[in-house]
């Protein structure tokens, strides 16, 4: 698997990692009544940083990836 593809499949693990974030802190807060920003922030909270800090780590990683096969394409058709 060429530069490119590896980054899109870390783009996609960043996706789903933060879709995940928030469906877990929907999930959490699937029992309430009434819904309200602080309310899903407060379920954000209970669900932590992990996910997100992930994400952030696997989107990074692609765009790298990303940016290394465009340029690695780029010097091939120069050749």
């Amino acid at each position: 698997m060429n530069n490119k593809g590896v980054g899109a499949v870390f783009c996609l693990i960043a996706a789903i990692l933060m879709s995940a974030r928030y469906l877990s802190a929907a999930l959490f807060m699937s029992g309430v009544v009434s819904w309200d920003s602080s309310l899903f922030q407060a379920g954000l909270s209970y669900v932590g940083s992990p996910l997100q800090t992930l994400a952030v780590l696997a989107l990074v990683v692609g765009i790298v990836f990303l940016v290394l096969g465009f340029l690695d394409d780029r010097k091939n058709a120069r050749k």
